[in-house]
């Protein structure tokens, strides 16, 4: 497999400028790029709007310093570094800082592919944490790629996690299916098949256009499933990406078909070197959200409009009038929140909620 890692590797591929690999040059230091030769190839080099370029190539926007590297709080989730507890009943583990292709719009743009600092280094006080935290139902391994570790740390992870009695399933977040279909071979399967005897087993992934859903990426996904894991994807509402209700129905109708279950439409962070490129005021993204679901059959549409606040996962449910939106607490760091309802103005760029949402004590 071939990497692009260095912006003059794609000048001929994309008819590059040398002022554009230049700009490109400015940005990789800090934001590195990485791009597999299977994605790249689905680029239309001909069009310089292509959703899949924007995806993948670093962009000017992403000089830009606004935002924060941390928006929904997870300095303060971290218990042991590497493992974040916000939810009781959810741990979440960042397992490596590699991804088998840096997407532009990464949320974690703080340490994917530049810093190992937040990644797990200690694998028995993790596995001991959540040992000793009864009240933890499931795992989610996540990172970077939870599929960019070795066999032999993935299976490390499932032998250990799947003889813990109060754990229910596991979670793996990885990308691959979308960017490098290739990863998902006979000896990962093999695996997988194996622990999903003990434990449920579920791939959570992210398509986010159309155009990802390709020969090789729907036999991933069968592949998966057919080792006995359970698949289901987290979209990104990203401007200039899937921000049309057509584009965005089409994706869920090409998910269900395949398997591939939604159950999350996240709101762009406002990430620096990421809100000034992707984000979609929250607004407009109801409107393209509900206007997808208008064009699907109810079981295309089981996605929920979500961000993921300091506070919480906040639903979107509708607009109120004046610019109000009603959201709801789908998942809650404090639990007296959970399923409480709010209305709120987003404020500024109407991209994002304040991190004190002024909320009265219940």
């Amino acid at each position: 497999m071939t990497w692009y890692t260095q912006p003059r590797q794609l000048a001929d591929r994309l008819s590059l400028s040398e002022a554009q690999i230049r700009q490109m040059e400015e940005i990789t230091p800090q934001f590195p790029m990485r791009i597999p030769e299977y994605y790249l190839g689905l680029i239309d080099p001909a069009d310089p709007e292509d959703p899949i370029r924007k995806m993948s190539v670093p962009a000017p926007f992403e000089a830009d310093r606004g935002g924060s590297f941390d928006t929904s709080g997870e300095q303060y989730n971290t218990k042991i570094p590497g493992l974040q507890h916000k939810y009781s009943q959810t741990a979440m583990v960042l397992t490596t800082n590699r991804c088998a292709m840096y997407c532009r719009h990464c949320f974690r743009k703080r340490l994917v592919g530049t810093t190992d600092e937040e990644i797990a280094q200690n694998f028995d006080r993790i596995i001991g944490y959540i040992r000793d935290h009864q009240e933890i139902t499931n795992v989610l391994l996540s990172g970077g790629d939870a599929f960019l570790n070795s066999l032999e740390t993935i299976e490390n992870y499932l032998k250990a996690l799947t003889e813990i009695d109060h754990l229910r399933y596991i979670r793996f977040g990885t990308r691959t299916p979308v960017t490098w279909p290739e990863c998902i071979g006979a000896p990962l399967l093999e695996l997988l098949a194996r622990y999903g005897q003990k434990k449920a087993i579920y791939v959570v992934t992210q398509f986010n256009h159309p155009r990802e859903l390709t020969a090789q990426s729907r036999e991933a996904v069968a592949a998966l499933r057919r080792a006995g894991t359970t698949v289901r994807n987290q979209t990104v509402l990203l401007r200039g990406i899937n921000d049309d209700p057509v584009v965005l129905g089409e994706l869920l109708m090409g998910l269900t078909a395949i398997g591939c279950l939604p159950y999350y439409i996240f709101q762009c962070r406002p990430v620096t070197g990421v809100k000034s490129g992707f984000q979609v005021p929250l607004g407009r993204g109801l409107d393209i959200v509900e206007g997808a679901k208008a064009r699907i059959s109810g079981m295309d549409k089981g996605a929920k409009f979500c961000m993921s606040h300091p506070a919480g996962k906040l639903e979107i449910l509708g607009h109120m009038g004046d610019g109000e939106l009603l959201f709801k607490f789908h998942e809650a760091k404090d639990p007296a929140n959970y399923g409480r309802m709010f209305r709120r103005v987003p404020p500024g760029d109407g991209c994002w909620l304040p991190e004190d949402l002024g909320l009265p004590p219940l």
